[in-house]
């Protein structure tokens, strides 16, 4: 008889990937790291020489 269950390999390729995962890729970090330097500079501009 033909076994049909699916094997580990197959089961955990087909797991979902959360957020944390798409937080570990460098680029993205990048991005937000440069996003949040914009927005940090831009409030403290507006706190302190405006």
């Amino acid at each position: 008889m033909l076994d049909t269950t699916q094997s580990d390999a197959a089961q955990q390729q087909d797991e979902p990937r959360g957020c944390l995962f798409a937080l570990s890729q460098p680029p993205l970090m990048i991005f937000l790291a440069v996003i949040g330097c914009l927005l940090l500079t831009a409030a403290l501009h507006d706190l302190l020489w405006l």
